[in-house]
């Protein structure tokens, strides 16, 4: 197929029909699609393809093929899949990844007048952090520790399914560390309001720089507003140089004080300061769960997502 027949009903590489496109991101266009077998077989999808302009750059195109690589070793509950890599007819990169039917994070905390119950969001950022911790631990084919940074930890790529499930996306920013860096001066690397301190200072990405973006996506979720918020990139950064963090526990003074102090705790500027690992902070986050008396269990999240999807539908 050509990039001007990338439209519903296009057929990808003879395999793929899109239905409906669903995103569209620095890189590529994201679609839901069918993919069909024998006897009346057919399973829903979802297709990235990589935008035409960037077939000149092939350091992007190298960043594609990355995602690809990177996203086959990562194989978890938490982690949307990977199912097929491949260049159409057209000579296209195409990416085949699971489908998740729900919403995500950004459009679930929307879908309530003031702010997403707080045990709901923790449950949430506890199933993140499964995926982080994963992640994180990789180990190659030789069993030699490889661990992989997401790089790109904010709300659209937390997808939470209506069946309760949550799961970490889009690990086309991220980079195993056996490998050389991969730099594209037109491509931001993972989305600024999001990014920690020390990747802006140009430091080298660590465990707590995703640590620190997922601290950003739970202060925004529980205080119910942007935490590096202004009205150019630039601006942005300079928040980001040295961030000043308003304290939850004024803003929400509800909220128990071991989600508070875990979620400033991601949020320190020194990465030193922050948690050690992915799997250190999921234990605290348990924590302030085991003293809530009500479930924050698969069936509840189902039914909170549920609930939420069907919200926003009625508003159009």
């Amino acid at each position: 197929m050509t990039i001007g027949s990338d439209t519903p009903g296009a057929i990808v590489d003879a395999k793929y029909a899109l239905i409906e496109q669903i995103g569209i991101g620095g890189m590529g266009t994201v679609w839901r699609a069918l993919v069909y077998g024998a006897e009346g077989f057919r399973r829903t999808v979802a297709v990235k393809r990589l935008n035409e302009a960037f077939n000149d750059f092939p350091e992007v195109i190298q960043m594609f093929v990355e995602e690809a690589r990177v996203g086959a070793m990562l194989r978890h509950p938490n982690i949307v899949q990977i199912h097929d890599f491949g260049i159409d007819g057209e000579g296209q990169y195409y990416l085949v990844t699971e489908w998740v039917e729900g919403l995500h994070f950004g459009d679930y905390q929307k879908g309530f007048d003031k702010t997403a119950p707080w045990p709901i969001v923790t449950a949430i950022a506890i199933e993140v952090l499964r995926a982080l911790d994963a992640a994180h631990t990789t180990r190659n084919e030789a069993g030699k520790l490889a661990p992989v940074l997401h790089r790109d930890v904010s709300p659209p790529n937390i997808l939470l399914d209506v069946s309760g499930i949550v799961k970490l996306a889009d690990f086309g920013m991220a980079r195993a560390m056996d490998r050389g860096r991969i730099t594209q001066p037109n491509v931001v690397k993972g989305k600024l309001s999001y990014l920690a301190p020390e990747l802006v200072r140009g430091d080298e990405a660590t465990v707590q720089s995703d640590l620190f973006s997922l601290g950003v996506c739970l202060w925004e979720a529980l205080a119910g507003q942007r935490l590096f918020d202004a009205a150019t990139d630039i601006q942005v950064l300079a928040m980001l140089k040295d961030p000043r963090i308003p304290l939850l526990s004024v803003k929400r003074p509800e909220l128990p004080m071991g989600l508070t102090t875990t979620v400033h705790r991601a949020l320190e500027r020194d990465p030193r300061r922050r948690f050690d690992s992915a799997l250190e902070m999921l234990e605290a986050l348990r924590e302030v769960l085991r003293v809530f008396p009500d479930s924050t269990s698969g069936p509840v999240l189902a039914g909170s997502i549920r609930q939420v999807r069907e919200r926003l539908r009625a508003r159009g």
